[in-house]
């Protein structure tokens, strides 16, 4: 069954599902430096970006917003925004990307195992 290109962010027009396709199709979701570790510290709770950035660590905002984006493209990440001043914008995941946690759980055990 093929699947027709949703967001801007795929790879392909259309995926015509070999025997990698649907793996292939998760990946490209989820890849980003950063994404993981944005998608394991939202796994707990909603935050506004500045924790989010001291959370993740040594990243730009620059990327840091890029990776936001293209998460909050894909549907794996809420973006609230509160009509006040100064700006209030917190992030959450949906439920979308609360299915991601027992994978974002088992990649931390791997790496707990398998350290470099």
């Amino acid at each position: 069954m093929d699947t027709v290109k949703e967001t801007p962010s795929s790879r392909f027009d259309r995926y015509d599902c070999s025997d990698g396709c649907p793996i292939e199709m998760a990946l490209e979701q989820i890849a980003g430096k950063w994404k993981g570790l944005i998608i394991f510290h939202l796994m707990e709770e909603t935050l506004r970006f500045n924790e989010l950035a001291r959370r993740v660590g040594k990243v730009t905002q620059r990327s840091l917003t890029k990776q936001l984006r293209e998460l909050e493209a894909e549907k794996i990440i809420n973006r609230k925004v509160y009509p006040v001043v100064p700006p209030k914008v917190e992030y959450s995941l949906t439920e979308k990307g609360r299915d991601l946690r027992q994978i974002i759980t088992a990649l931390e055990q791997w790496g707990l195992k398998y350290p470099r």
